[in-house]
């Protein structure tokens, strides 16, 4: 089941919704099934990892690990 960004064309939001193939998709904010299809927004290469430390970091310092692997914790000096 893919997600699909959309825009309304009855009341210009803009949104993602998970779309089965049986279902025809509405608008969350006015109900209208007047929608288009939008060219899904992908996320930069090489970011994702620099977004994981820098909140595996931040959960550090405020003294949680609970994003961290059994494993990975022991390794964590605290």
């Amino acid at each position: 089941m893919p997600i699909h960004d959309y825009r309304c064309t009855s009341c210009k939001s803009e949104f993602e919704l998970l779309v089965r193939s049986t279902t025809a998709p509405q608008c969350p904010h006015c109900g209208s099934s007047a929608l288009e299809r939008l060219v899904s927004r992908v996320a930069p290469a090489g970011k994702s990892a620099g977004i994981i430390a820098a909140g595996r970091s931040a959960a550090a310092r405020e003294g949680h690990f609970s994003n961290y692997s059994a494993a990975e914790r022991s390794k964590v000096k605290r």
